[in-house]
């Protein structure tokens, strides 16, 4: 079990950085699909049906990802090919980092117009009230916080807890992509959606942090300082998780992230993260190429935890 699973997390990866996304029928846009159905059914300003909507849809992928381990517990290769499509179905690296480096091109290249327009497809701020320099610190931000959301944190859970936590922590982060802000539709109907991803990226987001610290070098970044700022400014982050990673992030890449941010639903002031200037096209690309390292990093750590706690278990029994 212990090397079957290590494989497929390994391959797994390997679809996302040659493949990326499926580019029909993907699986995580199916789930999206779903769940707004089901919100459609249960939807009240109340936050007994966001429980029960949070606890159907993430109680129903879990249960589904045991259906496949359990049908590959006879063959080790069935095993591996399940972990494998599971895991490139829920990573999302590779879009992550194309995301990332158009935006970054753009904004090298004077074309605001054109970087403003692939803002929504990688965070949900008002992109009408961006100027250059705010789009450049919005996707920095919004590459460091998805560094740990669409790649450390789903391997964290493929390597613990197999096809099950792959397909459970997606559906918990997807649920709270959808219902878990703050606007006033969702601040009772989300809330378990909100508080559940928030429990599960505790681990995952202090382990993005840790790679980013370690990983910082590799692209000119700074590893103390990527450590001091993590230390000194992650606590004053209203997440309990991204804050993490995003001052990592700062630190690593020597600029200074944080303040007045609008999204949709209203202003957020948050609170400053790293002591270096404004971050601007360049460290776009640095941190796109920073996430990538982090990204291979955690496949290395994934893999060797799911060796770990495999033997372990083998030798408990």
């Amino acid at each position: 079990m212990s090397s079957a699973r290590a494989i497929g997390l390994l391959l797994g990866v390997a679809a996302d950085v040659v493949l990326g996304d499926p580019r029909r029928l993907h699986p995580v846009a199916g789930f999206g699909t779903v769940a707004q159905r089901v919100e459609r059914t249960l939807y009240r300003d109340h936050h007994v049906p966001g429980v029960v909507y949070t606890a159907a849809l993430a109680g129903s992928a879990v249960a589904l990802g045991v259906a496949v381990e359990r049908a590959g517990k006879r063959s080790p290769w069935v095993r591996v090919l399940g972990t494998a499509v599971a895991t490139w179905a829920v990573l999302g690296g590779r879009s992550l980092a194309a995301e990332g480096a158009m935006i970054g091109r753009h904004l090298d290249s004077g074309a605001v117009e054109a970087a403003r327009e692939r803002i929504p497809h990688l965070c949900g701020r008002d992109p009408s009230t961006l100027d250059s320099p705010a789009m450049a610190r919005a996707t920095v931000e919004s590459v460091a916080e998805n560094t740990s959301d669409a790649v450390v944190a789903p391997l964290f859970w493929g390597a613990v807890a197999g096809v099950p936590g792959l397909l459970g922590y997606r559906a918990i982060n997807t649920m709270d992509a959808m219902v878990g802000h703050r606007s006033p539709r969702y601040r009772r109907f989300g809330w378990a959606s909100a508080r559940l991803d928030d429990l599960a990226n505790l681990a995952p987001a202090r382990l993005a942090a840790a790679l980013t610290v370690i990983g910082a070098p590799v692209v000119g970044g700074d590893r103390k300082g990527a450590w001091t700022a993590w230390q000194r400014d992650a606590s004053a982050h209203p997440s309990p998780n991204a804050g993490r990673v995003e001052a990592a992030f700062a630190g690593a890449l020597e600029v200074r992230l944080g303040g007045r941010t609008v999204y949709p639903h209203g202003v957020e002031d948050r609170p400053v993260l790293g002591t270096g200037r404004m971050p601007d096209a360049g460290h776009v690309t640095r941190a796109v190429e920073l996430s990538r390292v982090v990204g291979a990093l955690t496949a290395v750590v994934a893999a060797a935890i799911a060796l770990i706690t495999g033997r372990r278990k083998n030798q408990a029994v």
